[in-house]
């Protein structure tokens, strides 16, 4: 008894060091006191691509096919303790005005025509886009809002929900791809006021540059004017000071 008492005291010890390692891992590597803001990113040809079935959100026009990878996970067989290979062609979530998963790209096709054109042809992991539907009753305006990771700022390798999010916006046809929040800011939230059709957002940024984002780091405030066509963004202070 006393020994499977030590062995479970290990194993609560070795997932508290597992746990404490992912939560120190930071966000953003800085190399000789720079940050390289704009890396260019390798497409991994090893992966397999593919698109899921389009979608329609309700009061557009244009289809959305959402483009990632093919997943495989590694699962324990029901025949003892050797692993097996599931795959999954899901990549995609959708409910009425928003979609949400882990994709490489968009690619956007008006329904009354066969052509097909990609969101961007930038290296970037999109995880939501969301469909102003309020927005486009109000003005007339038709806008999409993406949640988006644009950087390998942990310098692994790979750009994936590890490294900092940020904001985006297009047209409903994927079209004016603009960024809104600025690099190195990691996204907090964002949130819509449909009377003064302005989308609001706030980021945090490592002021102090340990590479980690917590309470000694400063949290930003900004607007746009969604009435606009340049989208100009404002900074703010709701403290006051």
């Amino acid at each position: 008894m006393k020994k499977l008492k030590g062995i479970a005291v290990i194993l609560v010890l070795m997932g508290f060091v597992s746990c404490k390692k992912d939560a120190d891992q930071p966000k953003v590597i800085y190399e000789e006191k720079k940050v390289s803001v704009r890396e260019p990113q390798k497409i991994d040809s090893t992966q397999i691509k593919i698109a899921d079935l389009p979608i329609l959100m309700e009061g557009t026009k244009y289809l959305i096919h959402p483009i990632g990878d093919v997943r495989v996970y590694d699962v324990s067989s029901k025949y003892g303790s050797t692993k097996v290979n599931q795959v999954s062609y899901a990549i995609s979530n959708y409910n009425r005005y928003e979609l949400t998963g882990y994709f490489q790209n968009l690619m956007f096709q008006h329904m009354d025509s066969t052509h097909l054109r990609p969101l961007t042809d930038q290296v970037i992991q999109i995880q939501t886009v969301t469909f102003l539907s309020t927005i486009a009753e109000k003005t007339k305006k038709k806008v999409l809002v993406y949640t988006i990771v644009d950087q390998d700022t942990n310098r692994d390798g790979k750009i994936d929900s590890n490294d900092i999010k940020s904001l985006y916006i297009s047209l409903n046809n994927g079209t004016k791809f603009t960024k809104l929040s600025e690099d190195l800011h990691e996204l907090l939230d964002w949130s819509v006021i449909d009377s003064q059709s302005r989308l609001y957002f706030r980021t945090i940024e490592d002021i102090n540059k340990n590479g980690a984002f917590d309470n000694k780091d400063a949290v930003n405030y900004f607007f746009v004017d969604l009435n606009t066509d340049a989208w100009k963004i404002e900074s703010y202070n709701p403290m006051g000071h």
